[in-house]
Order: structure tokens, then sequence, then C-alpha cells
């Protein structure tokens, strides 16, 4: 019989599984991703269906269906392994990416095996008639996919994981999950300038329930350093790398703590070994990066410092840079440590054509925009000695009303080098009447009049100024 392809559809529609999760291929850069979940199945043991079935998924998407079906077998083995006994409870989402991936195929009599196959299975588990479940597993696994696919879907994993957590309150692998999940949307939160809540007592639950979790140790150690209560912070370190020397994810937080606590030295050393485990890890690249880039500025600090050293600081940052923008194009962070390193070794064209990359790109947020334009502008001042273009850059953030790191950068780059000027006496009346742009555009009113009023008096027919002064006032 023929399997009608519309009737079909409304059923795969029905499912729960990545296919129906809305994780959107242009969110995130699917060989990155790829490196990351191979690396998580060869060092956790207990994650491994959810793992296959994240992995078939990228594959589809990678247009490779014959391995996606090979990772769902995959997933199949690990569930009958771990969970013998609830293997149609266990299976659900792996069915269901069978059901979507042969319909992909065109083979519709396989995928409406897999459909009955999942249709069935959900009547036995909820003993109604149309059988629509959802299992707190199924939340679980689809808060593990969406924080896998970038921070646009931080949100919707922590609610996934506060609904897995509804049916079973002190399941430590969900609780895991909501932490991890609330970490990152604090993070987040806390570089876009956005109400941040605290996620310690979180942390420190989810470690009660796992004690053994060294990469919750982690983040809670982070957390701590990030309320400057380092020392306790540093134990919780310590005793990961007690409990698990050679955990890639570990290793790289516990890096990240020693970098922030300038120990760069160390950190160094722990990234290291970690990038022998796991060498592709884009954000390995990237911390190295960074502890190389800080090296250079400490020893520019220094005044016995010879070139040479500084140099060779300045092309390992610009080495581990480049392979994180390789590896994952769309990673925004190393752009602007790229270029700026770009500067610091005088390479002017190749740090000018970094950032032309990034100012191009349409799929930025506000807050990754005025962070670019802070740098660019910072770029355009000290290395391109344009002070012009600067003050152009640092309002283009200004403009964007969003508050953010990048935001306050810019608004205090600007102020600082107007007010220099107009102090030193070398300020005209362009740039008074910028100040007062800058003092409008943060709302600061009273100042932005006073601006206008002096800029005018050098410059009366200034149009701008008269109406900006007008507007203003009108607006008091």
């Amino acid at each position: 019989s023929t399997i009608s392809k519309n009737s079909l559809k409304t059923s795969l529609l029905q499912l729960e599984c990545h296919f129906t999760w809305a994780l959107l291929k242009q969110d995130v850069d699917l060989d990155a991703l790829e490196e990351t979940i191979l690396d998580h199945i060869e060092f956790f043991v207990q994650f491994k269906v959810v793992d296959y079935n994240m992995l078939s998924y990228v594959r589809h998407l990678k247009n490779s269906n014959e391995e996606a079906l090979r990772n769902l077998k995959k997933a199949e083995e690990a569930v009958e392994k771990h969970h013998p006994d609830e293997i149609a409870r266990r299976s659900l989402v792996t069915w269901g990416n069978y059901a979507w991936i042969y319909y992909h195929m065109n083979r519709y009599e396989e995928a409406q095996t897999y459909v009955s196959k999942v249709e069935n299975s959900c009547k036995k588990l909820s003993g109604t008639v149309h059988g629509k479940i959802k299992l707190p597993e199924i939340y679980a696994e689809q808060g593990w996919a969406s924080l896998r696919f970038g921070a646009i879907y931080f949100e919707t994993a922590k609610n996934c994981f506060e609904n897995a957590l509804k049916s079973e309150p002190n399941n430590a692998d969900f609780y895991t999950g909501y932490a991890i999940a609330m970490y990152r949307l604090e993070t987040v939160a806390r570089r876009f300038c956005e109400e941040v809540s605290p996620c310690l007592e979180v942390l420190k639950q989810a470690l009660e329930l796992n004690p053994d979790d060294t990469t919750l140790m982690a983040l809670l150690a982070l957390e701590l350093q990030q309320l400057k209560r380092v020392d306790e912070g540093e134990r919780y370190i310590e005793e990961g790398m007690q409990k698990t020397p050679d955990l890639p994810v570990f290793l790289r937080y516990a890096a990240n703590f020693y970098r922030k606590k300038r120990e760069v030295n160390k950190a160094v050393e722990i990234l290291k070994k970690a990038l022998a485990l796991t060498p592709n890890s884009v954000f390995l690249h990237h911390q190295l990066g960074l502890c190389y880039k800080f090296k250079v500025f400490q020893l520019q600090r220094t005044s016995y410092t010879s070139q040479e050293e500084v140099q060779k600081f300045i092309q390992l940052a610009i080495f581990h840079f480049k392979t994180a923008i390789d590896k994952k194009p769309k990673f925004f962070s190393p752009y602007n440590d790229l270029a700026n390193m770009y500067a610091q070794g005088k390479r002017y064209e190749e740090a000018e054509e970094t950032f032309q990359e990034v100012l191009h790109r349409d799929n930025l947020s506000c807050g990754e925009k005025q962070e670019i334009y802070f740098h660019y502008g910072n770029f355009q001042h000290f290395h391109m000695n344009s002070e012009s273009k600067a003050i152009e850059y640092y309002i283009e953030g200004l403009k964007m009303e969003k508050d953010s790191y990048g935001r306050r950068k810019c608004s205090e780059a600007v102020e600082n080098l107007l007010t220099q000027k107009i102090k030193g006496g070398l300020g005209d009346a362009i740039h008074i009447g910028t100040l007062g742009l800058v003092h409008k555009l943060n709302g600061k009113k009273q100042k932005a009049i006073e601006c206008y009023e002096k800029a005018i008096a050098l410059d009366p027919n200034n149009e701008e100024y008269l109406n900006a002064l007008c507007e203003l006032r009108l607006s008091i």
C-alpha cells in the first residue's frame, strides 16, 4: 500500500525529537558541534543515548543520512545496554529521529513503521488513546540538545529541565542540566548587562545531588570567583583535579579559573594537557589565545622585555585565535581578539580585514555589534592614529540603545577622548558638539544642553546643533 506523504508528514510533526524541536542549522557550526559531541562520547559513559541521537541529527544536517542511521543504531545499542528494563520509554526520541530520516530519504514505509512504533509505545506508557506524551526524559533530552545549539536556545533549555524536574524533582541528571542552563544564562546576561539571577544556590544543590560531577565543581568555582570568593572556589578546582585529572571539559574550566586569577602559566599548562586529549576543541584554542594575549600585555608593561619574546607570544596568540575561527566561523569572540593581536604585531592590513569581516555580519546580537565598534574604535585611535574615525565608531555603538558591556566601553572611550581634547584646549565646536551628542545618547540631557550651547557659541549657524538644542529643551 502506498502511504500518503501528507498524512505521514502530519504524524511526523507530532513526534518529540530533534526534527520537531526547531534546532536550526544556521545557528550553529556543524563541524565544531560534531567535534564536541564526539569528544563527549569518548569521555562520558552515561550520556551515550543522548549524544548518538544528537550526532545523528547533525549528520543529517550535513546531508549524510546513512551516517545518521548508523548513529541511531548506536543509540539503540546504548539503550539496550544501560536501560534494558525501559527500552520503549528510553527510545522514543531515537525512533522519532528514525522516522524523520527515513522520510527525508523517501523511504515512507519505514518511516511509517517508526511512527507507529512511537504511537503504540506512547499509548502503553500513558494509558490514553491519543497517546501524545511528554516524558521527563524527553524534556531533558530536548534541554541537552538546546544547550548544544548556542546562546539563543539557553532559555528553552532551562524551561525543558524545569519541566523534567516537575515529575522528578530529585533527578540528579535533570538538575545538572538545569544548573548548567542557569549558569550559561547568567554568563550571557552579565556580558550584556541584563538582569542577572545568580545561580550559586542552584549549582550547590546540583552538586549535592551529584557529588562526583567535576563539571559542576568547576562551574561552582567560577561562580564563586565571580562573587570575589576566590579561595573558596579554588578548593573546588583542586578537588576536581584530584577526581578527574584527565577530563577535558573539567580542565578547560579549571584553566579559565586560573587565567582569571592571573596565574597564566598554570592555565597554559592545563590547556595544553586538555588539548592533547581533544585536539580539535575550539574552546581550548580560544582560551590558549587569551592566555598568550595576556602574556603580551604583561610583557609590554615590564621595562626590560625583549621584543623577540613579545613577538613570540603575539605569534602564538594569532595561531590559536585563527585556529578557533577556522574551526568555528560563527564563534564571535576570537575575531576581536585576532584583530587586536594583528594590530599588536603591526600587521594592520590583516587587522583591518578581520574587523571588516565581522563588521559586515548581519547575524550578530546588539551587544556583539557594540563590542566590535568598541574594539574597532580603539584600533583606529591607538594604531591608525585616526581620532575622528575612532569617535565615529564609538558613537555607532552608542546609537544602539541596548545596554551592554560593549556600549559602556564605547561610552567611556568616546567621553574620555573628547573631554581630554577639550580640556587640553584642542577642542573645537565639533568636539564639543559631539560630546553633546554623546550625553544626549546617554540620556544626560542637562549636560548635553550645556555642550550644545558652548558649541553654538563657537559656531553660531550650525543647523545640527541648533536643532538638537531645540529638541532637548522641548523634551525637558
